[in-house]
């Protein structure tokens, strides 16, 4: 998820754990509270780590000004997937979608109640072991993920009792590791403009997301919704990023000079940036390829990506890369 997972297999990932989650009974009353198992406690034994020694498929850089992408370090990088990064501007806490088996059907990997969102602190130099995020209120079927960070307000995709259709958004204020006051993000938004993954502009008036059932030029494209008279408007399509190849998982940087977003080439998903000039989009370029999607950038300039391992076609793992800015 940002994690349907933002990146092509991670939006796979996602839907079939929705679709699982909507089949075990998510209308049925929502169990009592239950201790959730650390994040690393169900990573099974024999899961391998891959590392760029091992992958078949690595990452390609294809723009000047970045080192090579790498994995983020332990404890984040686990041998489970890590998926649908995203850091925060000041690069201090980096916010993750996690499962840790993709090998178990969705169904099992919800029954074991680690499979979320988490969050990792940077102290100095160091990454804190990632905690999952104890969103307030949500019921233990819950499935949450595509988290995105504007201020302190976390908008995150939720699959839960009380949606209005079966992934809706949700809002939350972060603030000193906490989570509080858990939001739908409303009709307007989940029912009626019916928003996929998605970035707001640095004012909250422009809100970016992609979607499939809006018609567009391709299976995927990136629309924006603009805030008028304390509404959000009938959303246009970004044409000047929108192609026939999925165009989604979009990310507005800070200043709101540019536009990251994540395109289907030859297959796999690969990073892409546009330029503003004035009011209008310029035409992308390609950042990385090669299975790296869902990106965001923070103050430094570093890109935050999710790179998926592939064995002979299978997905066998996940990990947040980062391309440091040189």
């Amino acid at each position: 998820m940002k994690g349907n997972g933002r990146g092509g297999a991670a939006a796979g990932m996602l839907a079939a754990m929705v679709a699982a989650l909507m089949i075990s009974g998510c209308t049925s009353p929502a169990p009592p509270p239950v201790k959730w198992p650390t994040r690393d406690s169900l990573i099974p034994p024999d899961a391998m780590k891959q590392t760029p020694g091992t992958d078949q498929h690595p990452p390609v850089l294809h723009l000047a000004g970045w080192a090579k992408p790498v994995p983020m370090p332990a404890p984040i990088s686990s041998p489970g997937a890590e998926d649908s990064g995203y850091m925060s501007p000041d690069g201090s806490t980096l916010f993750f979608f996690f499962t840790p088996d993709v090998r178990l059907p969705p169904e099992k990997q919800l029954a074991q109640g680690a499979t979320g969102i988490y969050y990792s602190t940077k102290m100095g130099s160091v990454w804190s072991l990632p905690q999952r995020a104890r969103l307030a209120g949500s019921p233990t079927i819950a499935l949450d993920g595509a988290q995105t960070l504007h201020g302190s307000t976390l908008w995150f995709a939720s699959a839960r009792q009380g949606n209005y259709r079966d992934i809706d958004y949700y809002t939350c204020t972060f603030s000193n590791g906490k989570f509080t006051g858990v939001k739908n993000a409303g009709a307007r938004l989940n029912q009626e403009i019916r928003i996929g993954e998605m970035d707001l502009n640095p004012s909250g008036t422009e809100l970016y997301f992609h979607s499939t059932e809006r018609a567009g030029k391709g299976g995927m494209d990136i629309f924006v919704t603009r805030m008028a008279d304390g509404k959000w408007q009938d959303p246009t399509p970004v044409d000047a990023v929108n192609t026939a190849e999925n165009d989604g998982y979009p990310f507005i940087k800070q200043d709101g000079s540019e536009l990251w977003f994540t395109r289907t080439v030859n297959g796999t998903p690969a990073i892409f940036r546009s330029l503003k000039n004035g009011t209008a989009w310029r035409a992308p370029e390609m950042v990385i390829s090669t299975f790296a999607g869902e990106p965001n950038v923070d103050l430094a300039g570093n890109i935050y990506f999710t790179h998926h391992y592939y064995n002979n076609g299978t997905m066998i793992e996940a990990d947040i890369y980062v391309a440091y800015r040189l």
